[in-house]
């Protein structure tokens, strides 16, 4: 690398530099602010874990984004977190070891191989919230209600929300017997959408005609809640399992609903993103003219038996400079206050009581270039009749 070029970032790498850092500094503590509100504690995982911690149960997707190193200590495989979800996992499961539900929260920068999507960052900044302990329907409705929540204090409006659950794909493949190889054609071709192809290759694979129907069904079941009442019948023959997972949708829709009532709540029953991850009920938030997902979760329950404490958990994330971005904030950086430096007595009294008042004072230094306007000072530092006091420039 040249000196011309020294500057260069990765790509994929960027920094934020005034005034947007603090911007999104702000919008970080209002974030956690609201997490704690909620009853969720922050925890900080380390950037960096062994290997088979950090990938415990998370699937082939993270292993491949995931940063890989050797520990020149111990000569055992590292690796730079791509997700926090699984180290709060091993946190609750190991550290805490709680008999209660706890409800976790994280910030941090986290670091991909690859970005997600074209012009996409390798180094989000994820927050997230995550219920460990519970079961339940309410706890994912709960998750679900401050997701939207936290997408709603970050100054987007126009979100909306498909939800769908891994178990009912789960319950039509299961007595299919299929390849690994198959099953990954089968997945990525619903996840596609591409029914032509789809039904090309059940037919070939010989797959009896009611399996096929319902496979071929999910790339329809896609609406507003009306359409749970459709697949009910679509999937009526995959029997109870499947009925029961539609149910678990419907009851944590109209559970989010009472909380927040306008919640843009849809389904998508053949959305699997994060299939070999998810257990059961998952949901992705979209804005309209973004190709990518903005926050993203569900019920993750088998993560923590790898670190001895099989716990149910749910819970999401996003990316706060991905909410900062979308946001068009246009807050303006807070104007200051110019001072020259005096001997005179009293001006650091002066100077610290205006700090701790929340202003910004900047001394001006010996020689340097610049004037007080440059340095976005609206107001000044003036001795009147022996005291000091704040005049506009």
């Amino acid at each position: 690398m040249t000196n011309k070029n020294r500057w260069l970032l990765p790509e994929g790498i960027e920094e934020i530099l005034p005034p947007h850092a603090a911007q999104v500094e702000k919008l970080c503590r209002s974030i956690l602010d609201l997490f704690n509100s909620w009853g969720y504690e922050l925890v900080m995982p380390p950037l960096i874990e062994y290997l088979d911690s950090l990938l415990t149960g998370t699937g082939e997707d993270l292993d491949i984004q995931t940063f890989k190193l050797t520990d020149q200590l111990s000569g055992r495989s590292m690796g730079l977190r791509a997700d926090m979800t699984p180290q709060v996992a091993r946190i609750d499961a190991h550290i805490l070891k709680s008999d209660f539900p706890t409800r976790l929260c994280y910030l941090g920068t986290v670091v991909h191989t690859r970005p997600g999507g074209h012009g996409g960052t390798r180094a989000p900044l994820q927050v997230g919230a995550e219920l460990h302990g519970h079961a339940g329907v309410e706890s994912d409705a709960e998750i679900l209600c401050l997701m939207l929540k936290t997408i709603q204090s970050s100054g987007i409006n126009n979100i909306h929300v498909d939800l769908g659950h891994v178990g009912i794909y789960r319950g039509l493949v299961k007595d299919l017997d299929l390849s690994d190889e198959h099953e990954s054609l089968l997945f990525d071709a619903l996840q596609r959408k591409a029914k032509a192809e789809l039904e090309e290759m059940l037919n070939a694979w010989g797959t009896d005609e009611d399996t096929s129907q319902m496979l071929l069904s999910l790339n329809e079941l896609n609406g507003d809640i009306s359409i749970l009442e459709k697949a009910r019948v679509s999937l009526a023959a995959a029997g109870a399992e499947v009925i029961a997972c539609i149910d678990e949708l419907e009851k944590i829709a109209k559970l989010a609903k009472r909380q927040i009532k306008n919640a843009p709540l849809y389904f998508d029953l053949a959305e699997l993103r994060g299939y070999q991850y998810y257990t059961g009920f998952t949901f992705a938030s979209y804005l309209p003219g973004e190709g990518e997902g903005i926050a993203f979760g569900g019920r993750y329950d088998d993560v923590g038996a790898a670190f001895g404490r099989a716990r149910p958990a749910t819970g999401f994330s996003t990316d706060v400079k991905k909410l900062f971005s979308l946001s068009h904030s246009t807050e303006d950086s807070k104007s200051a206050i110019f001072a020259t430096h005096s001997e005179v007595p009293g001006l650091t009294e002066f100077v610290e009581s205006l700090r701790a008042q929340g202003e910004i004072v900047i001394f001006e230094l010996p020689g340097q270039a610049g004037s007080a306007k440059d340095m976005n000072c609206d107001r000044k530092l003036e001795l009147r009749k022996g005291k000091w006091v704040v005049t506009s420039l």
